[in-house]
């Protein structure tokens, strides 16, 4: 389809080039999956996207959004005294390279070592496995972030120790009625996510998986991306910015991907709406002075 411009739509490009584009809203855009700093991300498009919409594909995606549904339940296993949990534990590598300790990471790796054991046992073979697992780590990196987000960049190295340990203390205390509680509600988040996975893949843009999970971005997808490059330097396959010709993309990732034009007027930023208007006042006044 040939898409034809007006000069009143073209005149209005300038204007929307100078929108400062939004911040990334850290993984909240992403729905809190979990994911590794060495996850692989990428769009998939078309019939082989639609085909990964399965169940087996929602566990990180429905372990990152009910986490935060079963906190009011599991709360109580949470609020434990963690003082002194993992005393000793930072000291080496706070006395060796204390700029380079790293809060998050170390918390989410002592508490995700909890979660094969916590996990071994689970009944219904490794699909059950699989889902408590992502369950476990998606609650430990959810009390990580409280603790370690929490604590300044200017703290020292033994409080962000402090803050790491604090976290996996309450993710381990909390990871069994996390399971529990999740196990209830896990089936309707799967069936719920089945719509919403393949009407992404009807998208131009496709579905975003990591480590081939589905990623519930919701209508966030570029903010998600976003918030993966800055938090762990991932750079998502297919999302490379793209050059557009008719109705195709071809982008500096792999391949190319189809680019349905969109028949909506992109919105104006509020400050760049006012802009528009005042330059718009300027020039008609303009006018009426060489009359």
């Amino acid at each position: 389809m040939i898409r034809r411009f007006t000069l009143a739509s073209l005149a209005v490009v300038p204007v929307l080039v100078l929108a400062p584009r939004l911040a990334h809203a850290g993984l909240e855009a992403c729905n809190n999956i979990h994911v590794s700093a060495s996850a692989e991300c990428k769009l998939e498009t078309s019939g082989g996207c639609t085909a990964m919409c399965e169940p087996t594909r929602f566990e990180a995606a429905c372990a990152g959004k009910l986490t935060s549904q079963c906190d009011g339940e599991c709360s109580a296993s949470a609020d434990v005294d963690c003082t002194g949990s993992c005393e000793g534990t930072c000291q080496g590598q706070c006395e060796a390279s204390p700029g380079s300790f790293d809060c998050r990471g170390t918390c989410t790796a002592s508490c995700g070592a909890d979660c094969d054991a916590q996990c071994s046992g689970s009944a219904g073979g490794s699909s059950a496995q699989g889902s408590c697992k992502a369950t476990c780590e998606a609650n430990c990196g959810a009390k990580c972030d409280a603790q370690c987000t929490g604590t300044p960049p200017s703290a020292t190295c033994e409080g962000k120790c402090r803050a790491s340990c604090e976290g996996s203390c309450r993710g381990k205390a909390s990871a069994r009625c996390q399971i529990d509680c999740q196990a209830k509600l896990e089936g309707s988040c799967k069936a719920e996510l089945e719509g919403g996975c393949k009407a992404r893949c009807e998208q131009p843009e496709g579905a975003l998986f990591c480590d081939g999970q589905y990623v519930d971005t919701g209508n966030r997808l570029q903010e998600c991306i976003d918030a993966l490059r800055a938090t762990y330097d991932i750079q998502v396959q297919g999302s490379a910015s793209a050059q557009c010709s008719g109705n195709q993309c071809t982008g500096e990732a792999e391949g190319s991907v189809s680019c349905a034009a969109s028949t909506r007027t992109p919105p104006v930023a509020p400050a760049v709406a006012m802009l528009a208007l005042v330059g718009a006042a300027i020039a008609r006044n303009a006018r009426r002075g060489r009359r």
